[in-house]
């Protein structure tokens, strides 16, 4: 088993498409004055004691003057993430993508021509010509694998031969081990419990004692036994997006330009993954925390931003009263087809113009984004809100399960 994980993925981007940022720290996430977070920090920014899921006021104060900051483009980075991967096929049909910047592969020797480790050197070296790096785990089991990964970054290879499973994880500390948090993880230690050596040495009773029914599973991956193969993904069956505001929104103008832009990221996204939706969701977080989806099912299938940003439009003043607060905002689209646009029997060419041209502008405005980047171009009605700020990345609340789509839910 074979786990990539790509080094500082996000700001490693933001350094190749920016020269002039090489070598100084970056930090990818939310402004340190509205409720940001840390989505992701280049290494030269790790040396400060800046992490991932840092809160952004935070770092500020860790980071020297003349750090960047961005917002990023995920667009961008699923860009990258979509020919990573393609590296990874090259080698294997057995690819799980675990997330927007990681994956595992089955290499097992005698199913594949190549040696294991020859793959792994020549997928650094091709995700290398990207113009960025990976750290690579090769071991037995995808436990054993991903925790390697971690050992030698950035642009490490760790190999734990067969045999050498429990004597390379026993002296880790149990937080490595995937599954353990913070709150386990003290629990565990305030046992005595502090070595995957130490949780591995347990029987199955005291195990489930302390750890519930997963505990005699959680010792066996502690030994390195873990039999589990790469959950190749299906199809995707949505496409979202959410943006939380750094304080609450209340007027309707407002909100409809949120929408609005969400429903234009959606449908991009939906276009450059070649599928059309019947069904677009609206997903509202009030003031209170109190948090409603609501849907409507279209007609026919699109891919149309007019025509989700319409629906999504018509689903918020649906769920939502005029001078209610809103926290977040989220607009989708899922039951996929065929992305064939049908005509109705009776409409004619003059039925067809309205949708012939939303569809040239459309494919223009598209043109010119893959050239120039997603912010080159914005639509009136929803150009970015001021006021929003996204607080999480990667695939957690809004980020990819699907790691070949960006930023936005998939699943």
């Amino acid at each position: 088993m074979l786990h990539v994980d790509m080094d500082a993925f996000f700001a490693s981007v933001e350094q190749l498409d920016h020269p002039e940022w090489r070598g100084r720290p970056v930090v990818v996430g939310g402004s340190p004055g509205r409720r940001g977070v840390v989505a992701t920090a280049s290494y030269e920014a790790r040396r400060y004691g800046v992490r991932s899921a840092m809160p952004a006021a935070r770092a500020a104060r860790l980071l020297p003057a003349d750090a960047i900051w961005t917002r990023g483009n995920f667009d961008r980075y699923a860009e990258v993430s979509h020919r990573v991967f393609e590296v990874l096929h090259d080698f294997s049909p057995d690819v799980q993508v675990a997330s927007i910047d990681e994956a595992y592969l089955d290499v097992t020797p005698g199913v594949h021509a190549e040696h294991p480790v020859h793959v792994a050197e020549l997928i650094q070296a091709g995700v290398d010509r990207l113009g960025v790096t990976c750290s690579i785990g090769l071991a037995t089991s995808k436990t054993v694998a991903k925790i390697a990964s971690d050992q030698d970054k950035p642009n490490g290879l760790t190999v734990v031969w067969p045999g050498q499973e429990a004597s390379f994880l026993a002296p880790l500390p149990i937080e490595r081990m995937p599954g353990i948090g913070p709150a386990t993880a003290t629990r565990l230690r305030s046992l005595g419990i502090a070595l995957l050596g130490d949780l591995a040495a347990l029987d199955d009773a005291t195990a489930t004692h302390i750890l519930g029914s997963h505990g005699p599973g959680a010792v066996r991956r502690a030994s390195g036994i873990d039999a589990r193969r790469p959950a190749v993904r299906t199809p995707a069956k949505s496409v979202s997006n959410e943006r939380t505001f750094a304080s609450d929104i209340r007027e309707a103008v407002e909100l409809e330009a949120a929408v609005g832009s969400l429903a234009e990221r959606v449908a991009l996204r939906l276009r450059r993954a070649g599928l059309r939706g019947r069904t677009v969701h609206l997903k509202i977080r009030f003031a209170d925390f109190t948090t409603t989806t609501i849907q409507e099912t279209l007609t026919e299938e699109t891919d149309a931003t007019r025509e989700v940003r319409q629906s999504a439009l018509k689903l918020l003043h649906t769920a939502w009263s005029p001078g209610v607060g809103v926290r977040l905002l989220g607009v989708g689209v899922s039951g996929f087809g065929e992305g064939v646009r049908q005509l109705g029997l009776l409409d004619g060419p003059a039925a067809a113009a309205p949708a012939a041209r939303d569809d040239a502008l459309e494919q223009a405005i598209d043109s010119v984004r893959a050239r120039f980047g997603d912010r080159a171009i914005q639509q009136g009605r929803t150009g970015p809100n001021r006021r929003s700020e996204a607080e999480g990345y990667g695939p957690t609340s809004d980020a990819e399960s699907c790691g070949s789509l960006g930023d936005d839910t998939t699943s």
